[in-house]
């Protein structure tokens, strides 16, 4: 090993770093196994800080990651999608006849799920879709009274008030 290597795998302080060429695929099949960043770290025995510096000095490392959660994410939407519009496999059934097996091939259907479409939609489209709704109760900012003004307008309706009742 040269000198000027063996220099990069130290830190500034001189100590060594721990990250080995070996933990790019390693990262992407955790990625793909569905392990977050803080749960990577804990598997690789290192903090998330060190993970997060890892990233952004090893590139290939980051792309593995990155790869990995990517193909995981794809993966687990088209199955959610399929699961929200419903889908049908083919499968055999196997049968006793006679005394003997009978394979009968079939169609299995599985209906739209509401829950997965609801889920599907909320994340795809939030802001039409999204639980909750955010409701603004006070009037636009160019229709705001000053406290005179409806010091002014309580005045007025005590006014009315008192006229109707005396209509009574």
């Amino acid at each position: 090993m040269t000198k000027k290597k063996a220099l990069e795998n130290f830190l500034p302080n001189g100590r060594p770093s721990d990250y080995k060429e070996e933990y790019n695929e390693l990262v992407y099949r955790l990625s793909l196994l569905g392990l977050t960043d803080k749960e990577m770290a804990r598997f690789l025995e290192i903090g998330e800080s060190t993970l997060n510096l890892w990233k952004q000095k090893h590139p290939k490392f980051s792309e593995s990651m990155w790869r990995g959660k990517a193909i995981a994410d794809s993966i687990v939407a088209e199955s959610l999608f399929h699961r929200a519009i419903g889908y049908s496999h083919s499968e055999n059934k196997i049968f006793h006849y006679q005394g003997k097996p009978v394979v009968v091939p079939t169609v299995k259907h599985y209906p739209p799920d509401t829950q997965a479409a609801s889920l599907w939609l909320r994340n795809r489209q939030p802001d039409r879709w999204r639980d909750t709704k955010e409701f603004n109760l006070l009037p636009p900012e160019e229709e705001r009274r000053t406290p005179a003004e409806v010091q002014a307008r309580i005045k007025e309706l005590d006014e009315k008030m008192a006229y109707l009742e005396a209509q009574l």
